[in-house]
């Protein structure tokens, strides 16, 4: 770690005890912290202590759920908004650029990244805007580190199976417009999204999907910290990962 991490550390121990880094610490160690499921190899980071669940209920949660239920309530305005802008806004959507590739018939477009909210996308989708400030951004439940977009696979698109780079924040998927023929596999189990409704899932395990529908295939897609995580440890993550970043260039 950098003396600047190492700082923040240590404040973080100050403020929340000696022992509230170590499942980060170990992380850290050789060996990435100890043990992990066959299907999270490709994963760079696993946070020692988290359940290796790849489904999740999206209700089982008590954290997770008021933005489950906000999400599921403005469903129709959601799914209003997105096919609006596709009609009339193509242009503001763009090639999905995953840190494995670059993909032309998978489209997105975002509405948080960077650590903030997409401002340009508030006009463009403002219930979808409003639902994700007050009910995953305002109350830090979502992941800084990622972020929350508009996913949509062309017909006969699919995403080759991969792991994402962590445990340590959890996927949640709004199915906002979903043709039949489309799936989505996790850790070797496949389901479908049923429009309207949220799948959760750890996608440091294997997972891949497909659209062999007829029309495109849109999700809403918000990165959450998982929610096993504590505060202490999201900061120090939030602290790492930046740094890391910083020094290889990326931000």
């Amino acid at each position: 770690m950098t003396p600047e991490t190492e700082h923040a550390f240590a404040v973080i121990r100050s403020e929340h005890g000696a022992e509230s880094l170590s499942r980060v610490e170990r992380m850290l160690e050789p060996g990435g912290g100890g043990p992990r499921h066959p299907l999270q190899k490709g994963a760079r980071w696993i946070l020692p202590g988290l359940s290796p669940t790849p489904w999740h209920d999206p209700f089982a949660h008590p954290e997770l759920t008021p933005v489950v239920k906000a999400l599921e309530s403005a469903h129709p305005v959601i799914k209003a908004e997105l096919g609006s802008a596709w009609a009339a806004r193509r242009e503001v959507f763009s090639d999905y650029e995953h840190y494995l590739t670059r993909q032309k018939d998978w489209q997105a477009l975002h509405l948080y990244r960077d650590g903030a909210l997409v401002e340009e996308s508030a006009a463009i989708f403002p219930t979808t805007h409003e639902v994700l400030k007050e009910f995953a951004v305002d109350p830090e439940k979502i992941c800084p580190l990622l972020e929350c977009h508009f996913s949509t696979l062309l017909p006969g698109a699919s995403i080759a199976p991969h792991c994402d780079l962590w445990n340590f924040s959890i996927n949640l998927h709004l199915a906002v417009d979903i043709p039949d023929g489309c799936s989505i596999t996790v850790a070797g189990e496949t389901r479908s999204w049923q429009e309207g409704n949220c799948l959760l899932f750890d996608y440091s395990f294997e997972h891949a999907a497909r659209n062999d529908g007829d029309r495109p295939r849109t999700c809403l897609l918000v990165d959450l910290w998982h929610p096993e995580t504590t505060i202490p440890e999201r900061r120090a993550l939030v602290t790492l990962i930046s740094e890391i970043r910083r020094m290889m260039g990326e931000i």
